[in-house]
């Protein structure tokens, strides 16, 4: 006796070809129609105000009673600008308050970051207080200091008997730098501890086993794991430094004379004050083609590219 099985039957519905890419195709033309008007807004309050700065810094501006207007090409804004002694004092001046202000917040960050990383009990309460001078509005934080640093009845007069600290150039620069420090570390900890709870303890484990000193441990194994976390901090700090303006704009308005005058507190004033919108923009276009280069001469520094690691 021979059985027989039933032919199988193909299904009812076959699966048309090609509606997995169908599909993927629908999904991301959902996801830039929602993505729109964030991206209208983005290019409406940053990418349209820089190219028209840059044109403008091509431009012979010209102020009239409704505004002022574009005649005309030129390089004189940028030739006024990189021939002004005061522009050579502005850069020198925000190329070392960013230099010395975030190198003295990556140490600080660093170490505060690793008595936090070490910290059995207490830690969330430690993050909260260190994160009060970070969530202070800049501002706020500069008419604090302004308030500690004022010649008659200030903190630092009455404690320390410092006397027209902000009317002073050299004692002028280092209190800003103490207002931004203070700050700023803060932001640099928080950063640095992000990247050192990533790190495995059986690194640790395993360079105690084999009788590395703690401060071996630190520079053979923790510096060169926290490497990118780093470079993001500096990256950061750098962007934030170089546009200084709200600290010294409180504390000194650009003062005593030019001591404190940065590279942004010098294009405000020649576009605000001085109606020179030309020759603002041409400041505020070099700036950000400096800020450009540091990133880029930053990442090459660290070997970090977006989203991942140079080979070495």
């Amino acid at each position: 006796m021979t059985t027989t099985t039933a032919p199988e039957h193909a299904p009812a519905h076959p699966r048309p070809v090609g509606r997995p890419e169908t599909q993927r195709k629908k999904m991301a033309r959902m996801g830039w129609l929602f993505s729109a008007p964030a991206l209208i807004i983005i290019a409406a309050v940053t990418i349209f105000p820089i190219i028209y700065s840059v044109a403008m810094s091509l431009s012979n501006v010209t102020v009239t009673g409704n505004g002022f207007s574009l005649n005309g090409f030129t390089w004189s804004n940028y030739s006024l600008v990189l021939q002004n002694g005061t522009w050579h004092y502005a850069l020198s001046f925000t190329l070392i308050y960013t230099f010395i202000t975030v190198a003295v917040e990556v140490v600080f960050g660093t170490c505060i970051a690793l008595v936090l990383q070490r910290l059995t009990r207490g830690r969330g309460w430690m993050m909260a207080l260190l994160l009060i001078p970070w969530s202070m509005i800049t501002v706020i934080n500069a008419e604090l200091w302004q308030y500690i640093f004022q010649g008659t009845y200030g903190v630092a007069t009455y404690l320390f008997g410092l006397n027209n600290v902000l009317g002073t150039p050299t004692p002028a620069i280092i209190a800003l730098m103490i207002a931004d420090i203070w700050k700023t570390t803060p932001f640099v900890a928080i950063i640095v501890l992000s990247g050192l709870v990533m790190i495995s303890g059986d690194l640790y484990e395993a360079a105690e086993v084999d009788g590395s000193s703690g401060w071996s441990t630190f520079w053979r194994i923790t510096v060169p794991l926290l490497r990118p976390t780093l470079s993001l901090a500096v990256l950061f700090r750098v962007l934030q430094a170089f546009g200084l303006f709200d600290l010294p704009y409180v504390m000194t308005n650009g003062g005593p004379g030019t001591a404190t005058t940065s590279l942004a507190i010098l294009g405000y004033n020649a576009m605000f004050k001085n109606l020179d919108f030309g020759t603002g923009a041409a400041v505020a276009s070099t700036t950000a083609l400096l800020v450009l280069l540091g990133c880029l001469i930053s990442l090459r520094a660290f070997k970090v590219q977006v989203g991942d690691q140079e080979p070495s």
